[in-house]
């Protein structure tokens, strides 16, 4: 068993969840923008990942993975929630206000799989450690 194929492996995993938690902290600190850079309401944001491909031409035709890559960072197209409230200096004339797309209960969903995706890479990185131990003990 190749164990720093394994770390290395586990690590795409790690960086793909944290760069995935990054953006939905975005999402929910934008929850409330209607105004954004540009014009108008903030579009909720999502991480697109794939598998990484292999490096080692037998595993190429194999079509095995070796970890996780992070394709593009996009908007999501759903449109914006209308809420009525004329008081607000972004309403438009009938008093309607456009609000980001972004749903708490969806984000905090997403949140908490990326957190247990993210504690599952770290357990695989802890066992391979473990492995690796064990494999000098027997060695000595």
């Amino acid at each position: 068993m190749n164990f720093l194929l394994s770390l290395d492996i586990s690590a795409s995993g790690l960086y793909a969840q944290r760069k995935r938690m990054d953006v939905i902290a975005g999402n929910l600190a934008n929850i409330e923008t209607t105004r954004s850079r540009k014009g108008g309401p903030y579009r909720r944001k999502m991480v697109v990942m794939s598998t990484r491909p292999a490096q080692d031409f037998n595993k190429v035709l194999a079509s095995q993975a070796e970890g996780v890559k992070i394709d593009d960072i996009v908007e999501d197209k759903s449109p914006f929630r209308k809420v009525y409230n004329p008081g607000h200096p972004d309403a438009d004339k009938q008093g309607y206000l456009f609000k980001p797309n972004v749903d708490l209960v969806v984000e905090i969903t997403n949140m908490l799989m990326a957190r247990r995706a993210f504690e599952a890479n770290i357990a695989a990185i802890k066992s391979t450690k473990q492995m690796a131990l064990k494999a000098l003990e027997i060695g000595r």
